[in-house]
């Protein structure tokens, strides 16, 4: 026996509701069900679904189909992605970005695309030459400023080392008693007058 998740109508002429139920593939679509498992108005803005989402979920795991309408249905409940997820359609454990479309081009299209790349990468190699050119200059133009900053501070700490030892140190200066100087004198004075 076939189970078959599907729509039962109900309701007045030109004005209908529906049950959603399973039932057995070969009997009629308004006659014997198994069990119901929820309701469909489609009339009301927005429409209404009432489905048990358990008793959904255990048809589905022992291999009930759902017909065309019932899966929307169902998917609208959030039955169709619990019993996908149980079954390991799906994988959650964070949102995945969905896949990129990508646009048909033509074999010319295509070339044209890769000559542009092509250009363009060689544009970017072209100035890499030159960029690098600019930093030696910037790298040589520190090196000089900071070799001249070291030889100005060695210069001014070499004239600071000859100032040092070039200039005289304070003077000594014994001060002479006036009596020895008095006693100096008086005994030069003689000599010079037996020279004479």
């Amino acid at each position: 026996m076939a189970v078959k998740l599907r729509l039962m109508r109900m309701g007045k002429k030109k004005h209908p509701t529906y049950r959603v139920v399973a039932a057995d593939s070969r009997s009629p679509r308004d006659g014997r069900f198994i069990e119901l498992i929820g309701r469909y108005d489609p009339h009301p803005h927005p429409s209404i679904v009432e489905i048990d989402n358990d008793r959904a979920l255990h048809w589905l795991e022992v291999g009930a189909q759902p017909t065309s309408a019932v899966k929307k249905l169902l998917e609208i409940s959030g039955a169709w992605g619990q019993f996908r997820v149980k079954r390991g359609d799906v994988h959650v454990v964070g949102e995945v970005a969905p896949p990129e479309e990508r646009e048909r081009k033509s074999k010319k299209a295509r070339a044209k695309a890769a000559d542009e790349a092509e250009e363009a990468a060689a544009a970017e190699t072209a100035d890499v030459p030159e960029a690098v050119a600019e930093v030696t200059d910037a790298v040589e133009e520190v090196a000089d400023a900071a070799e001249s900053a070291v030889a100005q501070e060695a210069g001014e700490e070499a004239v600071a080392q000859v100032a040092e030892e070039a200039a005289p140190g304070p003077e000594v200066v014994e001060e002479v008693p006036a009596q020895a100087e008095d006693a100096e004198q008086a005994a030069a004075e003689p000599e010079e007058e037996e020279a004479t």
